[in-house]
């Protein structure tokens, strides 16, 4: 590659990131001009926030969805379920012998 084959590809790539420069810099007064870049308070909403009747009952609500998880009164988990269970065989006999 001649000297003279990197001064021409040097100022081609200096073009071209000349232009995508001036590309966003123009973009960016376009939009500050027409007030669409302008940056808007956003609306702080309190919500107040209600207990719920039931102790049980879980609301998780989004923008666009609504979810109510209610628990049974006694409910056990799966996992405490077979821990418990697991850990019963670990226990000792219980042979009566140390009762006399």
């Amino acid at each position: 590659m001649a000297f003279k084959d990197v001064a021409k590809w040097n100022t081609r790539v200096s073009i071209v990131y000349a232009a995508g420069v001036w590309t966003m810099i123009g973009s960016y007064a376009y939009y500050k001009y027409t007030g669409r870049y302008d940056e808007k308070p956003k609306k702080k909403e309190e919500k107040e926030v209600k207990e719920p009747e039931n102790p049980n009952e879980v609301v998780y609500e989004t923008a666009h969805t609504k979810t109510i998880i209610i628990y049974k009164e006694d409910f056990v988990p799966f996992t405490t379920r077979i821990y418990n269970f697991i850990k019963s065989f670990s226990k000792d006999s219980g042979t009566g012998d140390d009762q006399k």
